[in-house]
């Protein structure tokens, strides 16, 4: 399976060191949308979207004030999912499923712009945006950016165990390479996506963790980022306890598998140089 790593959104945070843990306090820091084209059998795969085409309009309107303010994302169109995959050859119609994390307005903000596309996601998450439980929850997700109607396939958290993790589970017309890994914490319906690369697995963990010192033998991480973690948490215990998981087993087996963080520029940068040699 050919997998192409795609940064489909720049953010430029205030904080410095305190988000990405590089020199300098007084800088803005850089974050990215860590996203995955995977060229299969079954057509084109997207794990991600980014933030869509309508964020390099319209910032506020697609994304809010709030968040905007926060995280200061780059109105660029050519980092859009859909324009890359143009910049590679492909046709974005090829495009006929996108597995997602979870729906958070900058991991499905681009689905609007792949309507056609079947989106694959744990039901619980899908639960947490049409039924939220409190406040918090009815916040979270960008209701404009569901409006078009997505093509929802949605799955209950059962399976079958997977390097430690439990109820891991293949998915409905997608090769059996391609798993959704139960990381619930960030939301209540969080996924990590593990694809068989022949050459090794790779989980994209989307907002389980944040740095990649946070699955480091001695682990660590930002302050600034530390707080903004614990700040969007929805379930402290579960979250904890992913941590926990994908720490081991990126010391047990990171010679199988390759844990990124969906935020990470520095493991942005290495796994997409890695996949280009």
């Amino acid at each position: 399976m050919r997998v192409h790593h795609l940064n489909c959104g720049t953010m430029r945070p205030l904080g410095g060191k305190l988000i990405d843990g590089r020199p300098g306090l007084f800088r803005r820091a850089t974050m990215v949308c860590h996203c995955l084209l995977l060229e299969t059998g079954a057509g084109l795969v997207l794990v991600e979207t980014g933030m869509g085409t309508p964020a390099a309009v319209d910032r506020t309107a697609w994304l809010g004030a709030g968040f905007v303010r926060q995280s200061n994302p780059v109105a660029d169109p050519a980092q859009t999912a859909i324009a890359q995959i143009r910049a590679l050859g492909f046709d974005p119609a090829d495009v006929r499923d996108i597995v997602l994390t979870h729906l958070d307005l900058d991991h499905a903000g681009g689905l609007i712009d792949f309507p056609w596309a079947r989106v694959h996601v744990y039901a619980e998450e899908l639960r947490a945006f049409t039924e939220p439980r409190d406040a918090a929850e009815r916040g979270r997700y960008r209701r404009i950016q569901f409006a078009h109607g997505p093509q929802w396939t949605s799955y209950a958290d059962t399976g079958e165990p997977w390097f430690g993790f439990e109820a891991v589970r293949s998915l409905r017309g997608l090769p059996e390479d391609i798993l959704l890994v139960p990381l619930s914490g960030h939301t209540r319906g969080h996924a990590g996506v593990a694809v068989d690369t022949g050459a090794g697995w790779l989980l994209n963990a989307g907002d389980s963790f944040f740095f990649h010192g946070q699955v480091a033998a001695d682990p660590h991480c930002p302050p600034g980022l530390k707080w903004f973690e614990g700040h969007m948490e929805t379930v402290k215990r579960a979250r904890l306890d992913n941590h926990r998981r994908l720490r081991q087993l990126v010391q047990e087996h990171g010679d199988e598998v390759s844990v990124f963080a969906a935020h990470d520029e520095t493991e942005f940068v290495r796994l997409s140089a890695r996949s280009r040699v």
